[in-house]
């Protein structure tokens, strides 16, 4: 670019031309080989073996969007079925700070102390704008990632936090064919991602943090009435009285709520992930919750009605894939969007005739 600057008439000032700017992205990175795909019968084998390698590529094919994977995971999904179920599901959610990984950290090393197979599967959140992910799980969860009976599988949400459900679920029956014992399900704390994960777990666990300013801001009655126990955590320290008062908060309202179907009362509980003091107690609370519901029978029918939810939620998605990715309406959909941009036609009437236009294809 010219620089006025360096006319003639200025002189003695002189304007460098600048310099390049480097590119954005790496010149010297070389992208990592993808992995050959084994026969469905490879993958099956190695999964109830207990191979965690074999279980990892399942994992993939099964996050996979590509239709050849999508068919092998399928296969092995369906083989690996009668296999599962025999797990503890404990599902754990909270708002961003409350000490979820480090609380599994702790809760996740008492386990394979005892000598029980812990799988746990993060939902991490997406970047809106790059869609990436920063999956860090394994690095905040040192201690547990190096424990032989323990395997740790963050997964991105995609933008689509039922879709990331939907194989997290399918995950979960990888995981029990494979031998693990008890799945942590790890949500991304916020909105959709505790419904989805509250329909595929046998315990959903709300982990709380006091001493943040507002105490009553976490008395919610949709997140409450979903939860079968309160673990206050971060109690420690200068935070041990205000967790305590928390405490007696969270029993007062959820003596406030209805019992759950399930017959079970929830209660709350104090624990500190990092001292790994009452991490214990939140334990006893899903092993008393899991008797309980075993005992009246809601546990069996839990599971039925999951079941029941996952076949359904399964059908949405495949119509809705299926409508996205036909040539036809693919090809409609952006002189649609056009026209209902410039006003000429109101979205509900272009949608209107979009689906007539794919209901007519079948």
């Amino acid at each position: 670019m010219e620089h006025p600057e360096n006319d003639d008439q200025y002189a003695g000032l002189v304007v460098n031309a600048g310099v390049a700017q480097p590119p954005s992205v790496n010149p010297y990175f070389r992208p990592k080989k993808r992995a050959p795909r084994l026969a469905p019968e490879a993958y099956i084998e190695g999964i109830l073996n207990g191979d965690i390698t074999i279980l990892s590529q399942a994992v993939t094919l099964v996050e996979s969007n590509l239709p050849a994977d999508q068919a092998i995971a399928q296969k092995v999904i369906e083989a690996c079925l009668p296999y599962s179920g025999n797990a503890i599901r404990v599902g754990i959610t909270g708002v961003p700070g409350a000490g979820k990984s480090t609380f599994i950290e702790a809760l996740g090393t008492e386990l394979c102390k005892a000598a029980q197979k812990l799988a746990v599967l993060a939902i991490d959140p997406s970047s809106e704008r790059s869609k990436g992910s920063i999956l860090g799980d394994k690095t905040r969860m040192q201690e547990l990632s190096t424990q032989d009976n323990a395997f740790i599988r963050p997964s991105p949400s995609a933008g689509s936090l039922g879709g990331v459900a939907r194989k997290t679920r399918e995950t979960i029956v990888l995981c029990e064919a494979a031998g693990f014992d008890t799945i942590i399900v790890e949500t991304v704390g916020v909105g959709q991602s505790e419904t989805a994960a509250h329909s595929m777990v046998d315990f959903f666990l709300l982990l709380q943090v006091t001493g943040t300013g507002d105490e009553l801001q976490g008395i919610k009655r949709g997140i409450m009435e979903m939860a079968d126990g309160i673990a206050i955590n971060k109690c420690d320290g200068s935070n041990v009285d205000k967790a305590r008062v928390a405490k007696t908060q969270f029993k007062n309202a959820l003596a406030l709520f209805p019992t759950p179907e399930s017959g079970w009362h929830p209660y709350a509980v104090t624990c500190s992930a990092v001292e790994h003091t009452g991490v214990q107690d939140v334990w006893k609370m899903v092993e008393d919750y899991m008797t309980f519901t075993k005992r009246n029978g809601y546990f069996k029918r839990n599971r039925t009605q999951q079941a029941k939810y996952w076949m359904y939620e399964t059908i949405n998605q495949h119509l809705l894939d299926s409508f996205y990715h036909n040539p036809e309406i693919e090809a409609a959909l952006e002189d649609t969007e056009a026209a209902v941009l410039r006003n000429e036609i109101s979205s509900f009437v272009a949608a209107h005739n979009l689906l007539n236009q794919y209901n007519n294809q079948q």
